[in-house]
């Protein structure tokens, strides 16, 4: 933006004692002052502040310009209508004036009734013109603040407060030129100097948005003018700081209606603001910021309706705390790209291209050409692309007849993502996260740009994607509160599940929920792998290149290293002494999320410590998945306990394993047939023993104990196995070749059982008289003997579910069934960590 004549600088400004008052410039927004009740909210605010000279600056009431426009727009067009939205709009000033002033509402109803008598003569010209000269259309537009001037202002007056009334078009002199709006400095200085002789009072209510041309017509600023004025104003007072006063609480690092875990940026420096609202942040306009950096002028966003709220300070100073300070979306462009091999080394081509589009009055948003010269892409408004690829098919019309240009391509639907910092200058690897980002949630770039400054990067993306690539680059720069270093130990059969369900979910949370769960080590026994950032490749191909042996020091602290917000250890080990690093893990904060039974039905005391140290950092300790796989049996019971019921009695079928085998042993094929289709289909342990010995299930009812508020150790249950004891040792070949000894055994009992009318089931039950695992006979009508494969069933019985207990069912053996209820837990952490911050 140009400027006619210097803005006052701080050197030429008049100088003031550090003793003398601050004079403070406010600017309040249609928002702010939208009605009666606002106006006096604003008065309140403006009265409880110390400052000796204050001076303030409004727009019109919320939506009053806009109507204004429709006004004169249908008044043009020869639409009668525009007498009834006359009235209606004349009404709301009326009543507002009625509202704030009371008893002293009848001359400012007659001076309002004025107003809009002129604009009323002034519309019926129109009518009869048939057109809508630029003049006229700014003299209408520009109503709305004067009228929010004088209703300010004389609010002040009825309170008994001393202010004068500033008509901006009494004062401010302006040009229009190319570039915006120049402000002739000296003619306004001077004009203002003159109106001060006749006004000396220390409250001065200004109106925004309007000013006089250099022939003395009345004209206006633009849109978001009144900002403009309140810069304008806030240099020809020399004051101290300009108060932007709007209905947020400041700028944040991104549109919160995108990104709702933005978060509030204390300061800005000029630079960055500059970038920032370049590219669509609404809080503040590029206008505004012009004469602040004129004089060093500090800017400070508030809002009106938390005026407690410290806002966002822009300001000359820098600071470089972290490489982004925010990132924007402009939305509804499109992309220009000329192409040709004519254009390599040919001076001039690039001056050819933006002064078409100069001629063609298409503004360039965003440059991007490669050191090639091959090609020159453009950004460009959506609205005048079309125009602009015209403008370029006909300045190079000739060179597209004979091939020294191959192409003009428009290709629209497109947003441009800007990360902006000052911090970025110098810091190499910025660009990079960038990307990486971005092509992590499988966001395509149309065309990048950099300044030499360092203080912007712009990609230019499909709008399909620009959300999600706006709240991928948000999580990347560490701007989200949801973003966790993830560890895996054991991908066996269910870590290998839930790392597949983790790499093929990730840009799913993290485009559609902003989490950003960044998978960057995995352990097993023979290796672990460890991610400089987060994994981007296959989890198997990385593990199986792990240049290092499996270390659990090593593995944490590699999660703590990347200074994330938040880390979690998810074990799906089935290891004692994994489940030993629990309390220390949590200790640091680090959440444990497991499906590993070692922890809950461990040593008491150390199952203590474990709750205890999570309670203590505030770090999450989930295991649902310990028992029922991905069924809520965890959850149900926490549920039941935390709110005061009294659990009596669980009784349950804990193994998938044993529910399928007993579920499919009716004796028309042997047992130990059974146990080996069932290894084969992947239901048991790698050792059939582990489950068949009952003592996995046993685990699985200490567990439920516990979180019941029972202090049961494993060795407290009684534990019926079905491994004969002469198997109990030895490999795994010749269990199986041998279990089928016990085959008879086991069709007697199922023989016996059906002569009384029952079936056999493994099932697990906790009472007041003790605990115990094993093989029962219930009746056929029981819903424990009619369960579907691998079902699991549990059944809580509670002073609320004494008489007809509470029964939770589901799937409970396999891989991804288990996997599943280890990823609902991840997600439970991080939806709870975004709930807290």
């Amino acid at each position: 933006m140009s400027i006619a004549a210097a803005a006052p600088s701080a050197d030429s400004a008049p100088l003031r004692s550090a003793a003398q008052p601050r004079v403070v410039v406010h600017k309040f927004g249609g928002t702010s002052v939208a009605d009666a009740d606002c106006y006096r909210h604003v008065a309140r605010l403006l009265q409880a502040r110390p400052e000796a000279l204050q001076v303030t600056v409004v727009s019109a009431m919320k939506g009053v310009t806009d109507a204004l426009i429709a006004l004169a727009r249908l008044a043009a067009a020869g639409d009668a209508q525009w007498r009834e939205h006359w009235h209606d709009l004349r009404a709301r000033h009326r009543g507002a004036a009625a509202s704030l002033l009371g008893e002293h509402a009848g001359a400012s109803v007659e001076w309002l009734d004025a107003r809009f008598d002129e604009l009323a003569e002034l519309l019926a010209a129109l009518a009869v013109i048939g057109g809508l000269p630029e003049e006229v259309l700014d003299r209408v537009q520009g109503l709305g603040e004067v009228c929010s001037a004088h209703l300010l202002g004389q609010h002040f007056l009825a309170s008994g407060e001393p202010c004068a009334v500033l008509d901006a078009r009494e004062v401010l002199v302006v040009e229009h030129g190319e570039l915006g709006v120049n402000v002739d400095w000296e003619t306004s200085a001077q004009r203002l100097h003159a109106w001060r002789q006749a006004n000396v009072q220390q409250r001065v209510v200004a109106t925004g948005f309007i000013a006089r041309d250099r022939q003395d017509r009345i004209t206006t600023l633009g849109r978001n003018g009144s900002d403009y004025s309140g810069a304008i104003f806030a240099a020809l007072f020399n004051a101290d700081e300009l108060q932007i006063w709007t209905d947020v609480d400041g700028v944040l690092s991104a549109d919160p209606r995108l990104v709702p875990e933005a978060v509030q940026l204390e300061a800005l420096s000029y630079d960055e603001a500059c970038e920032l609202a370049y590219f669509g942040a609404k809080v503040v306009h590029p206008q505004t910021m012009s004469p602040a950096i004129q004089r060093g002028l500090p800017i400070l966003i508030r809002n009106t309706f938390q005026p407690e709220h410290p806002g966002t300070r822009i300001s000359a100073e820098r600071s470089v705390r972290g490489p982004i300070k925010g990132l924007t979306l402009s939305a509804e462009l499109a992309v220009l790209n000329l192409e040709g091999t004519g254009l390599i080394g040919v001076p001039g081509t690039a001056e050819r291209v933006f002064s078409a589009l100069r001629q063609a009055h298409v503004s360039v948003v965003m440059i991007s050409q490669g050191s090639s010269e091959h090609s020159i892409c453009c950004v460009v408004r959506g609205n005048e692309s079309e125009r602009g690829r015209d403008a370029l098919l006909q300045a190079f019309g000739h060179e597209l007849a004979v091939g020294q240009v191959q192409r003009v391509q428009l290709r629209g639907g497109v947003s441009v993502l800007a990360a902006v910092g000052d911090g970025m200058a110098g810091q190499p690897g910025v660009a990079a996260r960038l990307f990486e980002s971005l092509g992590r949630a499988q966001v395509n770039i149309l065309a990048i740009a950099q300044g030499s400054s360092e203080r912007n990067i712009s990609v230019a993306v499909d709008s399909g994607d620009a959300t999600r690539a706006l709240r991928a680059a948000h999580a990347g720069f560490w701007l989200s509160p949801q973003t966790f270093a993830v560890g895996v130990i054991g991908p066996g059969n269910v870590g290998a599940a839930l790392l597949d369900q983790l790499q093929a979910a990730q840009p799913q949370l993290l485009g559609k929920a902003n989490i950003d769960l960044r998978l960057r080590a995995v352990a097993s026994r023979r290796g672990m792998h460890l991610a400089p950032r987060a994994l981007q490749r296959p989890w198997r191909a990385a593990l199986a290149d792990a240049p290092s042996a499996s270390d659990l020091d090593a593995f944490t602290a590699h999660l703590l290293s990347a200074h994330l917000p938040h880390a979690v250890v998810i074990d799906c080990s089935g290891s004692a002494e994994v489940a030993g690093r629990y309390e220390g893990w949590l200790a640091a904060g680090i959440h444990v999320v497991t499906p590993n039974k070692q922890a809950g039905s461990g040593p008491l005391a150390r199952y203590q410590s474990i709750r205890a140290a999570a309670a203590a950092s505030g770090a999450r300790f989930r295991y649902e998945a310990t028992v029922g796989a991905g069924l809520p049996v965890i959850t149900t019971l926490r549920d039941l306990v935390d709110t005061g019921d009294e659990v009596l009695s669980i009784e349950g079928i804990f193994s998938g394993t044993l529910a399928w085998l007993f579920n499919r042993f009716d004796g028309s094929q042997p047992f130990s047939a059974l146990v080996e289709q069932a290894r084969g289909m992947g239901y048991t342990e790698p050792d059939p023993r582990d489950d068949l010995s009952g003592i996995d299930v046993a685990r699985k009812l200490v567990i439920l104990a516990r979180e019941a508020g029972r202090e049961l150790s494993l060795e407290q249950v009684q534990v019926e196995s079905l491994v004969p004891e002469a198997l109990r040792a030895g490999s795994v070949d010749d269990f199986m070749q041998r279990l089928g000894d016990n085959d008879e055994a086991l069709l007697q009992r199922l023989q016996q059982a059906r002569a009384r009318g029952a079936v056999l089931r493994y099932v697990a039950a906790l009472s007041a008289q003790g605990a115990s695992v094993g093989l029962v006979e219930v009746p056929v009508d029981h819903a424990f003997a009619n369960l579907k494969l691998t079902d699991n069933v549990v059944q809580f019985r509670t002073r609320r579910y004494c008489d007809n207990p509470l029964v939770v069912q589901g799937p409970g053996a396999g891989p991804e069934v288990t996997a599943a209820g280890v990823f609902a837990d991840l997600l439970r952490v991080a939806a709870g960590e975004g709930a807290r911050l």
